[in-house]
């Protein structure tokens, strides 16, 4: 394990690792949106609003997503214990940044919709920033055969996991992941006739779907029958969801409407009659 970037090689700064994965994740996903941004003409100033609205709702919730972890209040830490030091839930925080951005939207009155100019810069920063996980976290359960991630004694001290055993490396799996949903966002969904904004929601729709799977290897505590607290969060929200998207799908909304005429055409069509 590599607690601070100095343990990656001496002669980096002895910055938190995990951290600083997050920043360059964050300072990737900026640079994406930035190009996006520029594609898509969109040049009102109060998108910038939005962008700050979701990295506070994600800030915040991603701490306060797993303050409630136990029925019994005194075992759960304090409110200003959970924002400084407690546990992260990256579900958590892209609840957090959905709803940032809604607030914004309300706050600036920003009527349009911005699903596609996060999907692509999200899903990198996902897929940076599980990098840190990598290397700081444990990396799941035993995989049961020869191959896998062997933790060595202080290794395993650090996270929780087993020594010497076979370990699944979940996070190489979701790094995998989002860097192909960053590919396909980038390449390919966003020049599509999709409605606007519903890249994003497709791309959280295979994400949460993803997350319900690898977490059978990822060794999570087992919360209630059988399932992780982020399972059974997902087993409540994810059929909401895929309900919408049938929806959008069953009306007809969820292709994008056909392009107005343009001036010329009109023009040439107003010449003739």
């Amino acid at each position: 394990m590599f607690p601070t970037l100095q343990d990656l090689a001496a002669w980096l700064p002895p910055f938190d690792t995990h951290s600083a994965f997050v920043a360059l994740g964050l300072l990737a996903a900026g640079v994406v949106f930035l190009v996006e941004k520029r594609r898509r003409g969109v040049t009102d100033y109060r998108v910038w609003y939005l962008v700050l609205g979701a990295l506070a709702g994600a800030a915040l919730l991603a701490r306060l997503g797993t303050w409630a972890q136990h029925l019994d209040p005194t075992q759960n830490l304090s409110l200003v214990e959970q924002l400084s030091y407690g546990n992260a839930s990256m579900l958590s925080a892209l609840v957090g940044a959905w709803l940032g951005v809604h607030v914004a939207k309300r706050i600036v009155r920003y009527p349009h919709r911005t699903g596609d100019l996060f999907a692509p810069a999200v899903a990198l920063a996902m897929a940076i920033g599980r990098i840190g996980c990598l290397l700081t976290e444990k990396p799941g359960t035993p995989t049961g055969s020869g191959w896998g991630v062997v933790l060595d004694a202080d290794a395993a001290a650090y996270t929780g996991g087993p020594a010497g055993v076979p370990l699944h490396p979940s996070f190489v799996y979701e790094i995998a992941f989002h860097a192909a949903a960053f590919a396909l966002l980038w390449f390919w969904l966003r020049r599509r006739d999709i409605a606007p904004g519903e890249t994003l929601t497709l791309y959280i729709a295979a994400y949460g779907t993803f997350r319900f799977l690898v977490e059978f290897v990822r060794g999570n505590e087992i919360a209630w029958l059988g399932l992780t607290r982020p399972q059974l969060f997902l087993l409540v929200t994810m059929p909401l969801l895929f309900a919408r998207i049938a929806w959008m799908i069953r009306t007809g909304r969820f292709h994008a409407p056909a392009p107005a005429l343009t001036s010329e055409r009109t023009t040439a069509h107003e010449q003739h009659a």
